[in-house]
């Protein structure tokens, strides 16, 4: 395999944009074989994004004393949950389905999809980075609450991180697999 520096967040290696240049993105709603399914995906990867959106700007308000500490523990506790699970469940079933799928289709991508995966293991720690800070932030509101604030910072970095990370890859998921599913009318 190709090795790629998953970390730049440069977008797509130029290989690996082959079906993208033939298969722009702005075409893709319009195309005979954009199906439902690729549209409810991308709308999953919004969702995505969505979720971190307010688990990073509701911390950032925190931060700034503009929210009750008892009303932020519950979102954060509630959105941090769904991003967490959300993102797990996909990208288990993109890696364990959707990829080799897309593998026995057009083996010239093996290389990107093995990138996404790798991503796939990077999101993982960064998941449970989050997760690691904002249960301490919560269990700290019941243990030590005068505590609990100096927790902010991380679970903020942990978000924006998180941020950043879906940013770049969704991007490049979108970018590598919606041209191949268009290309050979999968999932139609």
């Amino acid at each position: 395999m190709t090795q790629y520096d998953i970390t730049v967040g440069q977008g797509l290696p130029e290989d690996m944009q082959t079906l993208l240049r033939e298969y722009p993105r702005d075409a893709w709603p319009d195309h005979p074989n954009f199906a439902a399914s690729i549209e409810r995906w991308m709308g999953a990867h919004t969702m995505f994004r969505q979720i971190a959106e307010i688990v990073a700007v509701d911390t950032e308000e925190m931060l700034d004393k503009k929210l009750d500490p008892d009303w932020y523990a519950m979102r954060l506790g509630h959105f941090g949950n769904a991003l967490v699970r959300n993102l797990h469940g996909h990208h288990t079933w993109e890696d364990r389905k959707f990829f080799p799928e897309l593998m026995a289709a057009d083996d010239r991508f093996i290389d990107g999809l093995e990138m996404l995966e790798a991503d796939h293991h990077e999101m993982d720690g960064l998941l449970d980075g989050l997760v690691q800070s904002s249960n301490r932030f919560i269990k700290l509101m019941d243990l030590s609450r005068q505590d609990a604030p100096s927790e902010l910072p991380e679970v903020l970095t942990n978000a924006q991180a998180i941020q950043r990370f879906l940013d770049r890859h969704l991007t490049d998921e979108e970018d590598l697999t919606v041209p191949i599913l268009l290309h050979h009318k999968l999932r139609g």
